[in-house]
């Protein structure tokens, strides 16, 4: 996977959130097979997951497809119909959360369901709250090891919710009351990648340090800014970021 992907880390733990007996590694029971998609704008990030899931016979994994933005994403498991789906939270086209908008039908299949876990680099709460809300069975980050990944995937596919420790404290605190929050206009006005976008200016990140932390350029992320000013009638970044803060999403 990334560099990032393969440093030691505390995520899961990813043990935890994965579980022991699941069907990853040199142990696992080579009759189990599990059918993945891969859904993420980078393809480098692709390349890396395929390279350390989908040895099949190692894994259990088979990588049947992958897609770079959501109406790939959706075309691609209509037409392969995964266990599970690898997503990621920033899509062209409409976000993590539109894919799973669109594959409703098929996560609600009682014959064939397709299962979705989301993949991101965001741990922000609206990212991960917003997708299990739209039916994703579980969220880690892009710190998690393969092998830890693996396990995610075959729990997933048995119908269980896998969440990274802290992410998981996010979930339960949105749930536990009946009552839904609020919703906040303003902020479902901006796309998931704005939110990204602005999330960082808001925590003091230069327009260099955004474009490295998400992999766009410098041009892209003063698109973005200037997209988010204008969609929330804010001047400038200062006043961006009291309004995040105000907010707590920084």
């Amino acid at each position: 996977m990334t560099e990032e992907a393969r440093e030691p880390q505390n995520e899961a733990g990813a043990g935890a959130e994965a579980g022991a007996g699941a069907g990853a590694g040199a142990g696992a029971d080579e009759a189990r097979r599990v059918r993945v998609v891969l859904v993420d704008d980078h393809r480098m990030f692709r390349t890396g997951v395929q390279a350390e899931i989908g040895e099949t016979d190692r894994t259990g994994v088979e990588v049947v497809g992958e897609a770079a933005d959501v109406d790939q994403a959706v075309t691609v498991i209509t037409a392969t119909r995964p266990e599970v789906v690898l997503l990621d939270v920033h899509l062209p086209g409409g976000g993590g959360v539109e894919v799973l908008r669109r594959s409703a039908a098929m996560m609600a299949d009682p014959e064939q369901p397709v299962r979705f876990l989301a993949l991101s680099v965001s741990d922000a709460a609206e990212d991960v709250i917003g997708v299990i809300r739209g039916g994703a069975r579980g969220y880690v980050t892009k710190t998690i090891t393969g092998t830890d990944l693996v396990n995610a995937i075959f729990r997933v596919a048995d119908g269980d919710a896998v969440f990274s420790p802290r992410l998981a404290g996010f979930v339960l605190d949105a749930f536990a009351s009946t009552d839904a929050p609020p919703v906040d206009e303003d902020l479902d006005r901006l796309t998931q990648r704005e939110r990204e976008v602005l999330r960082l200016i808001a925590r003091g990140y230069a327009y260099k340090e955004v474009a490295k932390q998400l992999f766009i350029s410098v041009k892209t992320v003063e698109s973005h800014v200037s997209a988010v000013l204008r969609k929330l009638q804010l001047s400038n970044r200062h006043e961006l970021t009291r309004w995040a803060t105000a907010r707590r999403l920084v």
